[in-house]
């Protein structure tokens, strides 16, 4: 069983706008409609959306937009980090199969991107999968350090050595997790760091302490990455979207 959950509790501040940021439209649908559809085509049967900022309109604009896959929904109050976001989800996610963890304002990842992922992770028998690219330009993305083909860690560009910041492949935000191993991580993430929020990629250590494999597999095109924080960067993925 494959379920994938999607981040959308967030307001967005710069996008300058009072609109949830992931309702905002690229080619006249909501940006979180492509990562539902892009989760759905990888083969996701179920798909969780968290909510938080303005969840009715959230909920409004997938209703109309999303005809072919059953959405369910979690509401986060407090942004309290990602990894409190999932924690929402933790009934929907429960301890079968897998879990696509996915952004609503990266609307450039496709189906066949996540699918290639989730055959990797299934076939390595992994407890987490990340999802990386290469990028010319990493700065400001958690670095992928690599223990040969395995994961050894994610470490973010302030944490960041500089042999660790010269590493070109980047977190993508976008992760596979067993859903067993996952929940037994987020009961022991901590918030004991500066921000004070509960950080998804901290349950990869524990994964990995757990004695199960933990992997990073990059997707063929960066482009897909592409996160929309502004309404610059918004009019980017309509680009590269119309150019597909």
């Amino acid at each position: 069983m494959v379920k994938s959950v999607i981040l959308a509790a967030g307001k967005g501040t710069r996008m300058k706008s009072d609109k949830p940021k992931v309702v905002h439209q690229v080619m006249g649908k909501p940006m979180v409609y492509y990562s539902i559809e892009a989760a759905h085509q990888a083969g996701a049967d179920e798909v969780c959306v968290i909510v938080g900022y303005k969840a009715d309109e959230v909920k409004s604009a997938i209703a109309v937009s999303v005809n072919d896959v059953k959405v369910d929904y979690a509401l986060q109050e407090e942004q309290l980090g990602t990894g409190h976001a999932v924690k929402c989800a933790a009934d929907f996610i429960g301890r079968d199969g897998d879990v696509i963890i996915l952004c609503g304002d990266t609307p450039l990842v496709t189906g066949d991107t996540l699918r290639k992922a989730l055959d990797f992770h299934k076939d390595s028998g992994n407890g987490v999968t990340v999802i990386s690219a290469m990028l010319d330009d990493p700065f400001g993305y958690g670095r992928i350090i690599r223990d040969g083909d395995s994961l050894a860690k994610i470490v973010e560009q302030k944490d960041a050595d500089e042999a660790e910041q010269a590493v070109k492949e980047v977190n993508s935000g976008m992760y596979i997790f067993d859903c067993a191993a996952l929940q037994d991580a987020l009961s022991q993430i901590s918030n004991d760091n500066a921000q004070g929020e509960y950080y998804l990629p901290d349950a990869i250590e524990i994964i990995k302490k757990m004695g199960l494999p933990a992997s990073a597999v990059p997707m063929d095109d960066a482009d897909q990455i592409r996160g929309v924080n502004t309404l610059e960067q918004l009019a980017d993925a309509e680009k590269i979207m119309e150019n597909r």
